[in-house]
């Protein structure tokens, strides 16, 4: 009987982390690269992949790759709708979209290209 509330639960359980809802409202608008979310979040780029990755298992997110950046956006803007109202059922406000980090602009100390031009957050160190 409660086999076909499965695939319910798991997706559920996707978002089911502070984490995970803040990368997704940082890709709320556009696709990002790792470093940028990175940067944005504070937190180490393993710790943001294990994220990543969950969140691609569950079909809300897909990746691209071009050159040494990975890029991520939202695969179902539908979630959005979700999220917002949980925030609503819980008695927050929704975070503004992107948590105020609009694509053009800028992220203290992030290389990706869009904040850094010119620059390859993905290539190796050289030293």
């Amino acid at each position: 009987m409660t086999d076909k509330y499965e695939p319910q639960a798991q997706f559920l359980k996707a978002l089911a982390h502070p984490m995970r809802l803040a990368i997704l409202n940082i890709l709320r608008n556009s696709e990002e690269c790792v470093c940028h979310i990175e940067a944005a979040l504070g937190r180490r780029q393993a710790y943001i992949s294990q994220h990543l990755m969950l969140l691609r298992e569950a079909g809300l997110i897909q990746d691209r790759r071009d050159g040494w950046n990975i890029y991520y956006r939202v695969a179902k803007q539908e979630v959005f709708g979700l999220i917002d109202q949980t925030s609503g059922m819980v008695g927050v406000d929704a975070p503004p979209a992107g948590e105020n980090l609009s694509p053009r602009k800028s992220v203290p100390n992030c290389p990706c290209p869009k904040c850094s031009p010119g620059s390859n957050c993905g290539s190796p160190v050289k030293g």
